[in-house]
């Protein structure tokens, strides 16, 4: 009973609207079956944290430099990692960034001219960083990880 409770629970705390649970899921397979730390996936993720924070930084400067294909660019690859972890609002963000860039419309459809592009990218772009906390903060929770933590363990 109480393996079939703790699956359980593992299950509701990973039904949330933050996660993806089947690409997620798909992540903690890859972990070693003795691996209780899950630390083949640990590292995915936490790789994925360095690689969206460095991202959104690049983000930001091209955002500033008024360069959208770059911006077109950032997003598709931040929208493919968001997606292998999971992170679907984070995807979905990156998703529209990289239309807007290319100056389609948020969903790819229609057009925009430059100036709203911007605009649009810059709320996107604000959106998607506060997914990514909620995202970051979620999974060190699952990891049983203080943020405080990764510091020490470089």
């Amino acid at each position: 009973m109480s393996t079939d409770s703790n699956a359980q629970n593992e299950d509701d705390l990973l039904d949330n609207d933050i996660l993806d649970l089947d690409a997620f899921n798909q992540i903690l397979s890859m972990d070693d079956e003795n691996d209780e730390d899950y630390e083949f996936s640990r590292d995915i993720v936490y790789n994925y944290f360095e690689q969206a924070i460095t991202t959104f930084a690049d983000m930001d400067k091209a955002l500033e430099a008024k360069d959208l294909l770059k911006l077109s660019s950032l997003g598709h690859f931040l929208k493919g990692s968001s997606a292998t972890i999971g992170v679907k609002k984070v995807q979905e963000c990156c998703r529209h960034i990289q239309y807007l860039g290319k100056l389609q419309g948020a969903n790819g459809e229609g057009s925009v001219d430059e100036s709203s592009a911007l605009e649009l990218i810059e709320a996107e772009l604000k959106i998607g960083k506060l997914e990514y906390r909620k995202a970051e903060e979620f999974l060190r929770f699952f990891y049983e990880s203080d943020p405080a933590d990764d510091d020490e363990e470089a």
